[in-house]
């Protein structure tokens, strides 16, 4: 995996409080915000759940996934009721795990009508708790063991799940079941989808576009994006322009190779870790934006 410190790869010309701190009011406007808040609330640091666990509308299950080596512990949510048929959604998180951000992301996804899981790529690897940590280096042993093998076989486990439940077959559509991943776990799903078949629709925010193994500086070449050649979902991108860790060039130049139907922006605002709220590099304009693009998204490739 490409290893990126989420709280140093942002331009330093990027203030926080040009950003962040958002009125809850502005933010509702937009959809972004399901449930009330104290107009006190400011994002960008630790801060009560925009979808909470015993929200009425959702079910939430930590339900373990079957793999070859045993069970994977995952976080998972759902309509509590609804069509016998949803389609799915597996996200994967981010270099802080299934921290409070990811599962208030899986609740939030599980609220507009999906059944979401995040697997916990961490399971075993002695990773401590990332609700409200800041310091990434205690995160980066556990990352650094990860394997491609073991994440498509996560990852495809919990695609595995979300069929199970409607006693579908592991490569059964429907449902279709979506992939969607942040920072870390965004290049990881990007890696992921050239991979498997398991997934009907990709959504990447701010994940590496070079191969782990890729030489990180110097152009981006042909041979380091051969990946998008396997690539056959329609995908989504999301990413920043004042990220030191991802250039907009490497972007671009990702975007040339593909050959699905892709929507990929740019955001000038923001840099690298842009949705994560709980973090002070979040960036409100950016976050909402690609949160209902990634809503539209999802709808027209997974409901249809």
């Amino acid at each position: 995996m490409n290893e990126i410190d989420p709280d140093n790869s942002t331009s330093a010309e990027l203030g926080r409080k040009a950003f962040i701190g958002l009125s809850v009011g502005a933010v509702a406007a937009t959809g972004a915000v399901t449930r009330a808040f104290s107009t006190e609330l400011e994002l960008g640091k630790p801060h009560p759940p925009f979808v909470a666990e015993d929200d009425p509308a959702i079910t939430v299950e930590r339900p373990p996934l079957p793999v070859l080596t045993g069970a994977l512990d995952a976080y998972a949510g759902y309509p509590r009721t609804g069509p016998s048929s949803l389609p799915g959604i597996v996200l994967v998180q981010h270099v802080w795990g299934i921290d409070a951000q990811i599962r208030d992301t899986v609740r939030r996804l599980a609220k507009q009508g999906y059944v979401v899981v995040a697997p916990d790529l961490y399971a075993g690897l002695g990773a401590p708790n990332g609700d409200g940590a800041t310091d990434y280096t205690p995160f980066a042993a556990s990352a650094r063991k990860l394997s491609d093998s073991v994440v498509d076989r996560d990852v495809v486990a919990a695609a595995t799940w979300i069929r199970n439940r409607e006693n579908a077959g592991p490569s059964q559509r429907p449902p279709k079941v979506g992939l969607m991943g942040f920072c870390m776990g965004g290049s990881l799903a990007l890696r992921a989808a050239s991979e498997t078949d398991a997934f009907d629709a990709l959504v990447v925010f701010y994940g590496s576009v070079r191969p782990a193994d890729a030489d990180k500086n110097g152009p981006i070449t042909d041979e380091m994006l051969a990946y998008t050649d396997h690539i056959h979902i329609p995908f989504m991108g999301q990413y920043g322009a004042r990220d030191t860790s991802i250039s907009a060039d490497d972007v671009r130049a990702m975007q040339k190779r593909l050959h699905v139907p892709n929507d990929i922006k740019i955001y000038g605002e923001a840099g690298h870790a842009f949705f994560d709220d709980t973090r002070e590099r979040y960036v409100g304009s950016a976050a909402n934006d690609a949160w209902q693009r990634t809503l539209h998204w999802f709808n027209k490739y997974l409901r249809s």
